[in-house]
C-alpha cells in the first residue's frame, strides 16, 4: 500500500488535474437524481448533522433542475424518513439512539423536509423515500430510468462518502454513465468528501465542474430547439 503525507484534498486535486484521466463521458439522455437534500443534512443553522461544501450548492442544483425540465428529462429527489419505532431503518439504525440518529428522522419532521431553497415541482418531479444509502435499493428508480430510456445519471446531494458514493457504485453497476458535479455534493468533513471524490473519479463516475454539466445540457437544449 502506498503511503503519503498529502491531504485527501491534495490527492483529489492531483487526480483532477491529470490530463490523461479517462472518462466514461455523457450518453444520449440523462436523469437527475438529487440525493437527500433535506434539512437534516442541509440546514447547518438548525442541525448538527448538516454540512455544507459550496454555499451555492442549492443554486447549482436548481440550475440543473431547470435545464432538465426544459428537456423534459426526469428529475428525482430522495429523502430518508422512518416510522416512529425506527424499525424500518433496520440494522443501520442500531448503532446510536440520540435525537440526531438516522432512525430518528421521522415522517413529518423538519429533519425529513427537503430544503426550502430547492426548486421542486411536486406535480412533475419524482420523490422517493429511501431507507438505505443507495437510491436504487428497494425503490422504483430502476424502473423509472428504463421507462425514460436514459443512459446517463447525474448525481447531486449528500453525503459524498455515504449515499452519493453508494449511488455512484450502484449506477455504474447497472450500466449507467454517471456524472457527479463537484459543486453539487457535500459531506461533513473535507477529508471524507475529497477522499470519496477521488475514489468515485478513479473508479465509478466522472467528477467534473457543474459548468461543464450545464454546457452539455445546454447543447442538448440547442439540438432540440
Amino acid at each position: 500500500m502506498q503511503t503519503t503525507d498529502k491531504t485527501a484534498k491534495e490527492i483529489y486535486l492531483e487526480v483532477k488535474a491529470n490530463p490523461a484521466r479517462k472518462r466514461f463521458g455523457f450518453g444520449r439522455k440523462a436523469a437527475l437524481v438529487n440525493i437527500d437534500l433535506q434539512k437534516a443534512y442541509t440546514r447547518t443553522d438548525l442541525f448538527t448533522t448538516a454540512y455544507e461544501n459550496d454555499p451555492k450548492q442549492m443554486d447549482y442544483v436548481n440550475g440543473l433542475v431547470q435545464r432538465f425540465r426544459q428537456l423534459n428529462w426526469p428529475v428525482v429527489w430522495t429523502y430518508v424518513a422512518y416510522v416512529g419505532s425506527g424499525e424500518d431503518a433496520g440494522v443501520w439504525g442500531t448503532r446510536t439512539d440520540t435525537p440526531n440518529s438516522l432512525q430518528n428522522i421521522k415522517y413529518g419532521s423538519v429533519r425529513s423536509e427537503l430544503d426550502d431553497r430547492l426548486d421542486i415541482n411536486r406535480e412533475t418531479d419524482i420523490i422517493y423515500d429511501k431507507k438505505m444509502p443507495s437510491p436504487f435499493f428497494e425503490t422504483p428508480l430502476q424502473s423509472l430510468l428504463i421507462w425514460h430510456q436514459v443512459d446517463t445519471i447525474i448525481l447531486t446531494g449528500g453525503s459524498t462518502s455515504g449515499c452519493v458514493r453508494a449511488a455512484g457504485v450502484d449506477s455504474l453497476s447497472r450500466g449507467y454513465r454517471t456524472i457527479v458535479p463537484e459543486e453539487c455534493v457535500a459531506d461533513k468533513h473535507e477529508s471524507y468528501h475529497y477522499a470519496n471524490l477521488t475514489d468515485l473519479s478513479l473508479k465509478y463516475c466522472d467528477v467534473m465542474g457543474v459548468q461543464e454539466v450545464y454546457a452539455w445540457l445546454d447543447d442538448q437544449l440547442g439540438s432540440v430547439g
